[in-house]
């Protein structure tokens, strides 16, 4: 198990030959939440500038001290692939409101939490404004999300369902993640 946030900064190897291709910045995640799509490396350029990336179909292995690649040419740039400018990156989908169907503001989101395959099982919150279970969690399970939320608009949740009980797989799944999670990354203001 992951977070996003301990995904960045990772190096990203080549599985062929092990050469360094690049470093983590941020990941790119499905419109529906659901999935890591690909690593953002960064930009570079000074009057043309690039977007990196690789698509998640050319990594390997999301490990714990590295990312590895199929090959070292994996490396692409918006010009190359101009739906990258349109991906959301973790770093836009954190601080986004968390509410229930009725208007409850439930949190803000703070981090995903992503298995080895590179799904989302959960999300992390940075903020939490209910009482109750979810406040002690920190956390919500991806099987409680209606709507994932777009741009500015919030996630929406069953809040029943994310208090009721996770399946234990899921239980298992938030409890590693947040051992894995520094406790000062998430300040409780």
């Amino acid at each position: 198990m992951h977070t996003g946030k301990n995904l960045s900064g990772k190096p990203i190897y080549s599985i062929t030959n092990g050469q360094k291709v690049g470093v983590v910045k941020d990941i790119y995640l499905s419109d529906d939440l659901s999935e890591v799509i690909g690593l953002h490396l960064g930009t570079e350029g000074i009057i043309k500038r690039k977007t990196l990336a690789i698509v998640r179909d050319n990594v390997a292995v999301l490990g714990i001290d590295a990312i590895l690649t199929k090959n070292a040419n994996v490396v692409i740039d918006d010009k190359d692939m101009s739906e990258i400018k349109g991906w959301l990156r973790l770093g836009k989908l954190q601080g986004r409101e968390v509410d229930t169907p009725g208007g409850t503001k439930v949190g803000t989101i703070g981090d995903v939490i992503v298995d080895e395959d590179g799904m989302i099982t959960g999300y992390l919150l940075g903020r939490v404004l209910v009482e109750g279970p979810i406040a002690e969690q920190r956390s919500i399970s991806r099987e409680v999300m209606i709507d994932p939320g777009d741009g500015d608009d919030a996630m929406t949740i069953d809040l029943s369902k994310a208090e009721g009980g996770a399946t234990p797989e899921t239980a298992e799944v938030v409890a590693q993640a947040v051992e894995a999670v520094d406790d000062r990354s998430f300040p409780l203001t």
